[in-house]
């Protein structure tokens, strides 16, 4: 069963005293103590990220982990990440990211662990990787499109309630045909994929929401149903 869950903003990096979105991903698992590992390269493997991660997942039921591209801890990248129940990639710059993963191989790597049903996960920058294109500030002040992997069909906008030009933005890219429909995600909201469908949209915040965005002769914005994690 190949499981992507795909994060608008949230988790230990945003929210550190919220731990309701990362709990959720751990859930996922079959595991008792799944092994999750962290993957920062978007951020330049950020030593202040790599400490934050720890600081939340040592307190969990797992056995955490993490990979930085910068300072590898093996040759063999394949058998270290194949060996993990859990990929959680950060955020930051998506182009970046995308460029190293190709160079390094961690890209085919992504699709094998994918296929053989590792939960991957990921905000921001680790969410946008999994489509087929995203909207992005990689290039610098202006939100762009960028093609990414595509284990996920269409375009994918997180952030959406972090900023109106972001949101304005992925309007005008979609009615202009300079991307694909996709899915939108404000901060604190997860959505989470099975095979390829939406399975289930949790939020971390009362009021985040996802929301498809298409176009038929206008753009048209679906909100989705989303449960709050926090009700339960």
């Amino acid at each position: 069963m190949r499981q992507i869950i795909a994060l608008g903003g949230g988790g230990f990096s945003m929210e550190p005293e919220n731990p309701l979105l990362d709990r959720y991903i751990l859930n996922q698992s079959e595991e008792t103590n799944p092994n999750i590992c962290f993957i920062p390269t978007a951020s330049g493997d950020a030593d202040n990220y790599i400490s934050r991660f720890y600081q939340f997942f040592e307190k969990q039921d797992c056995s955490p982990s993490h990979l930085s591209l910068f300072k590898p801890p093996t040759r063999d990248l394949e058998s270290f990440i194949l060996d993990k129940d859990i990929i959680y990639v950060g955020g930051g710059n998506t182009k970046n990211l995308l460029a190293l993963w190709r160079e390094w191989g961690l890209d085919r790597i992504m699709k094998k662990a994918y296929d053989q049903g590792m939960i991957l996960a990921g905000i921001s920058a680790g969410s946008i990787c999994w489509f087929e294109e995203g909207v992005t500030d990689s290039f610098g002040d202006e939100y762009l499109p960028l093609k990414c992997l595509g284990f996920l069909n269409g375009s994918n906008c997180p952030h959406y309630d972090g900023d109106k030009d972001k949101r304005l933005t992925y309007h005008k890219l979609i009615s202009s045909r300079n991307i694909q429909p996709g899915i939108a995600t404000d901060d604190g909201v997860a959505v989470h994929y099975i095979e390829q469908e939406i399975s289930n949209i949790v939020s971390s915040r009362p009021n985040a929401k996802a929301y498809s965005v298409t176009f038929d002769k206008k753009v048209i914005e679906k909100e989705f149903p989303t449960v709050f994690l926090g009700s339960s």
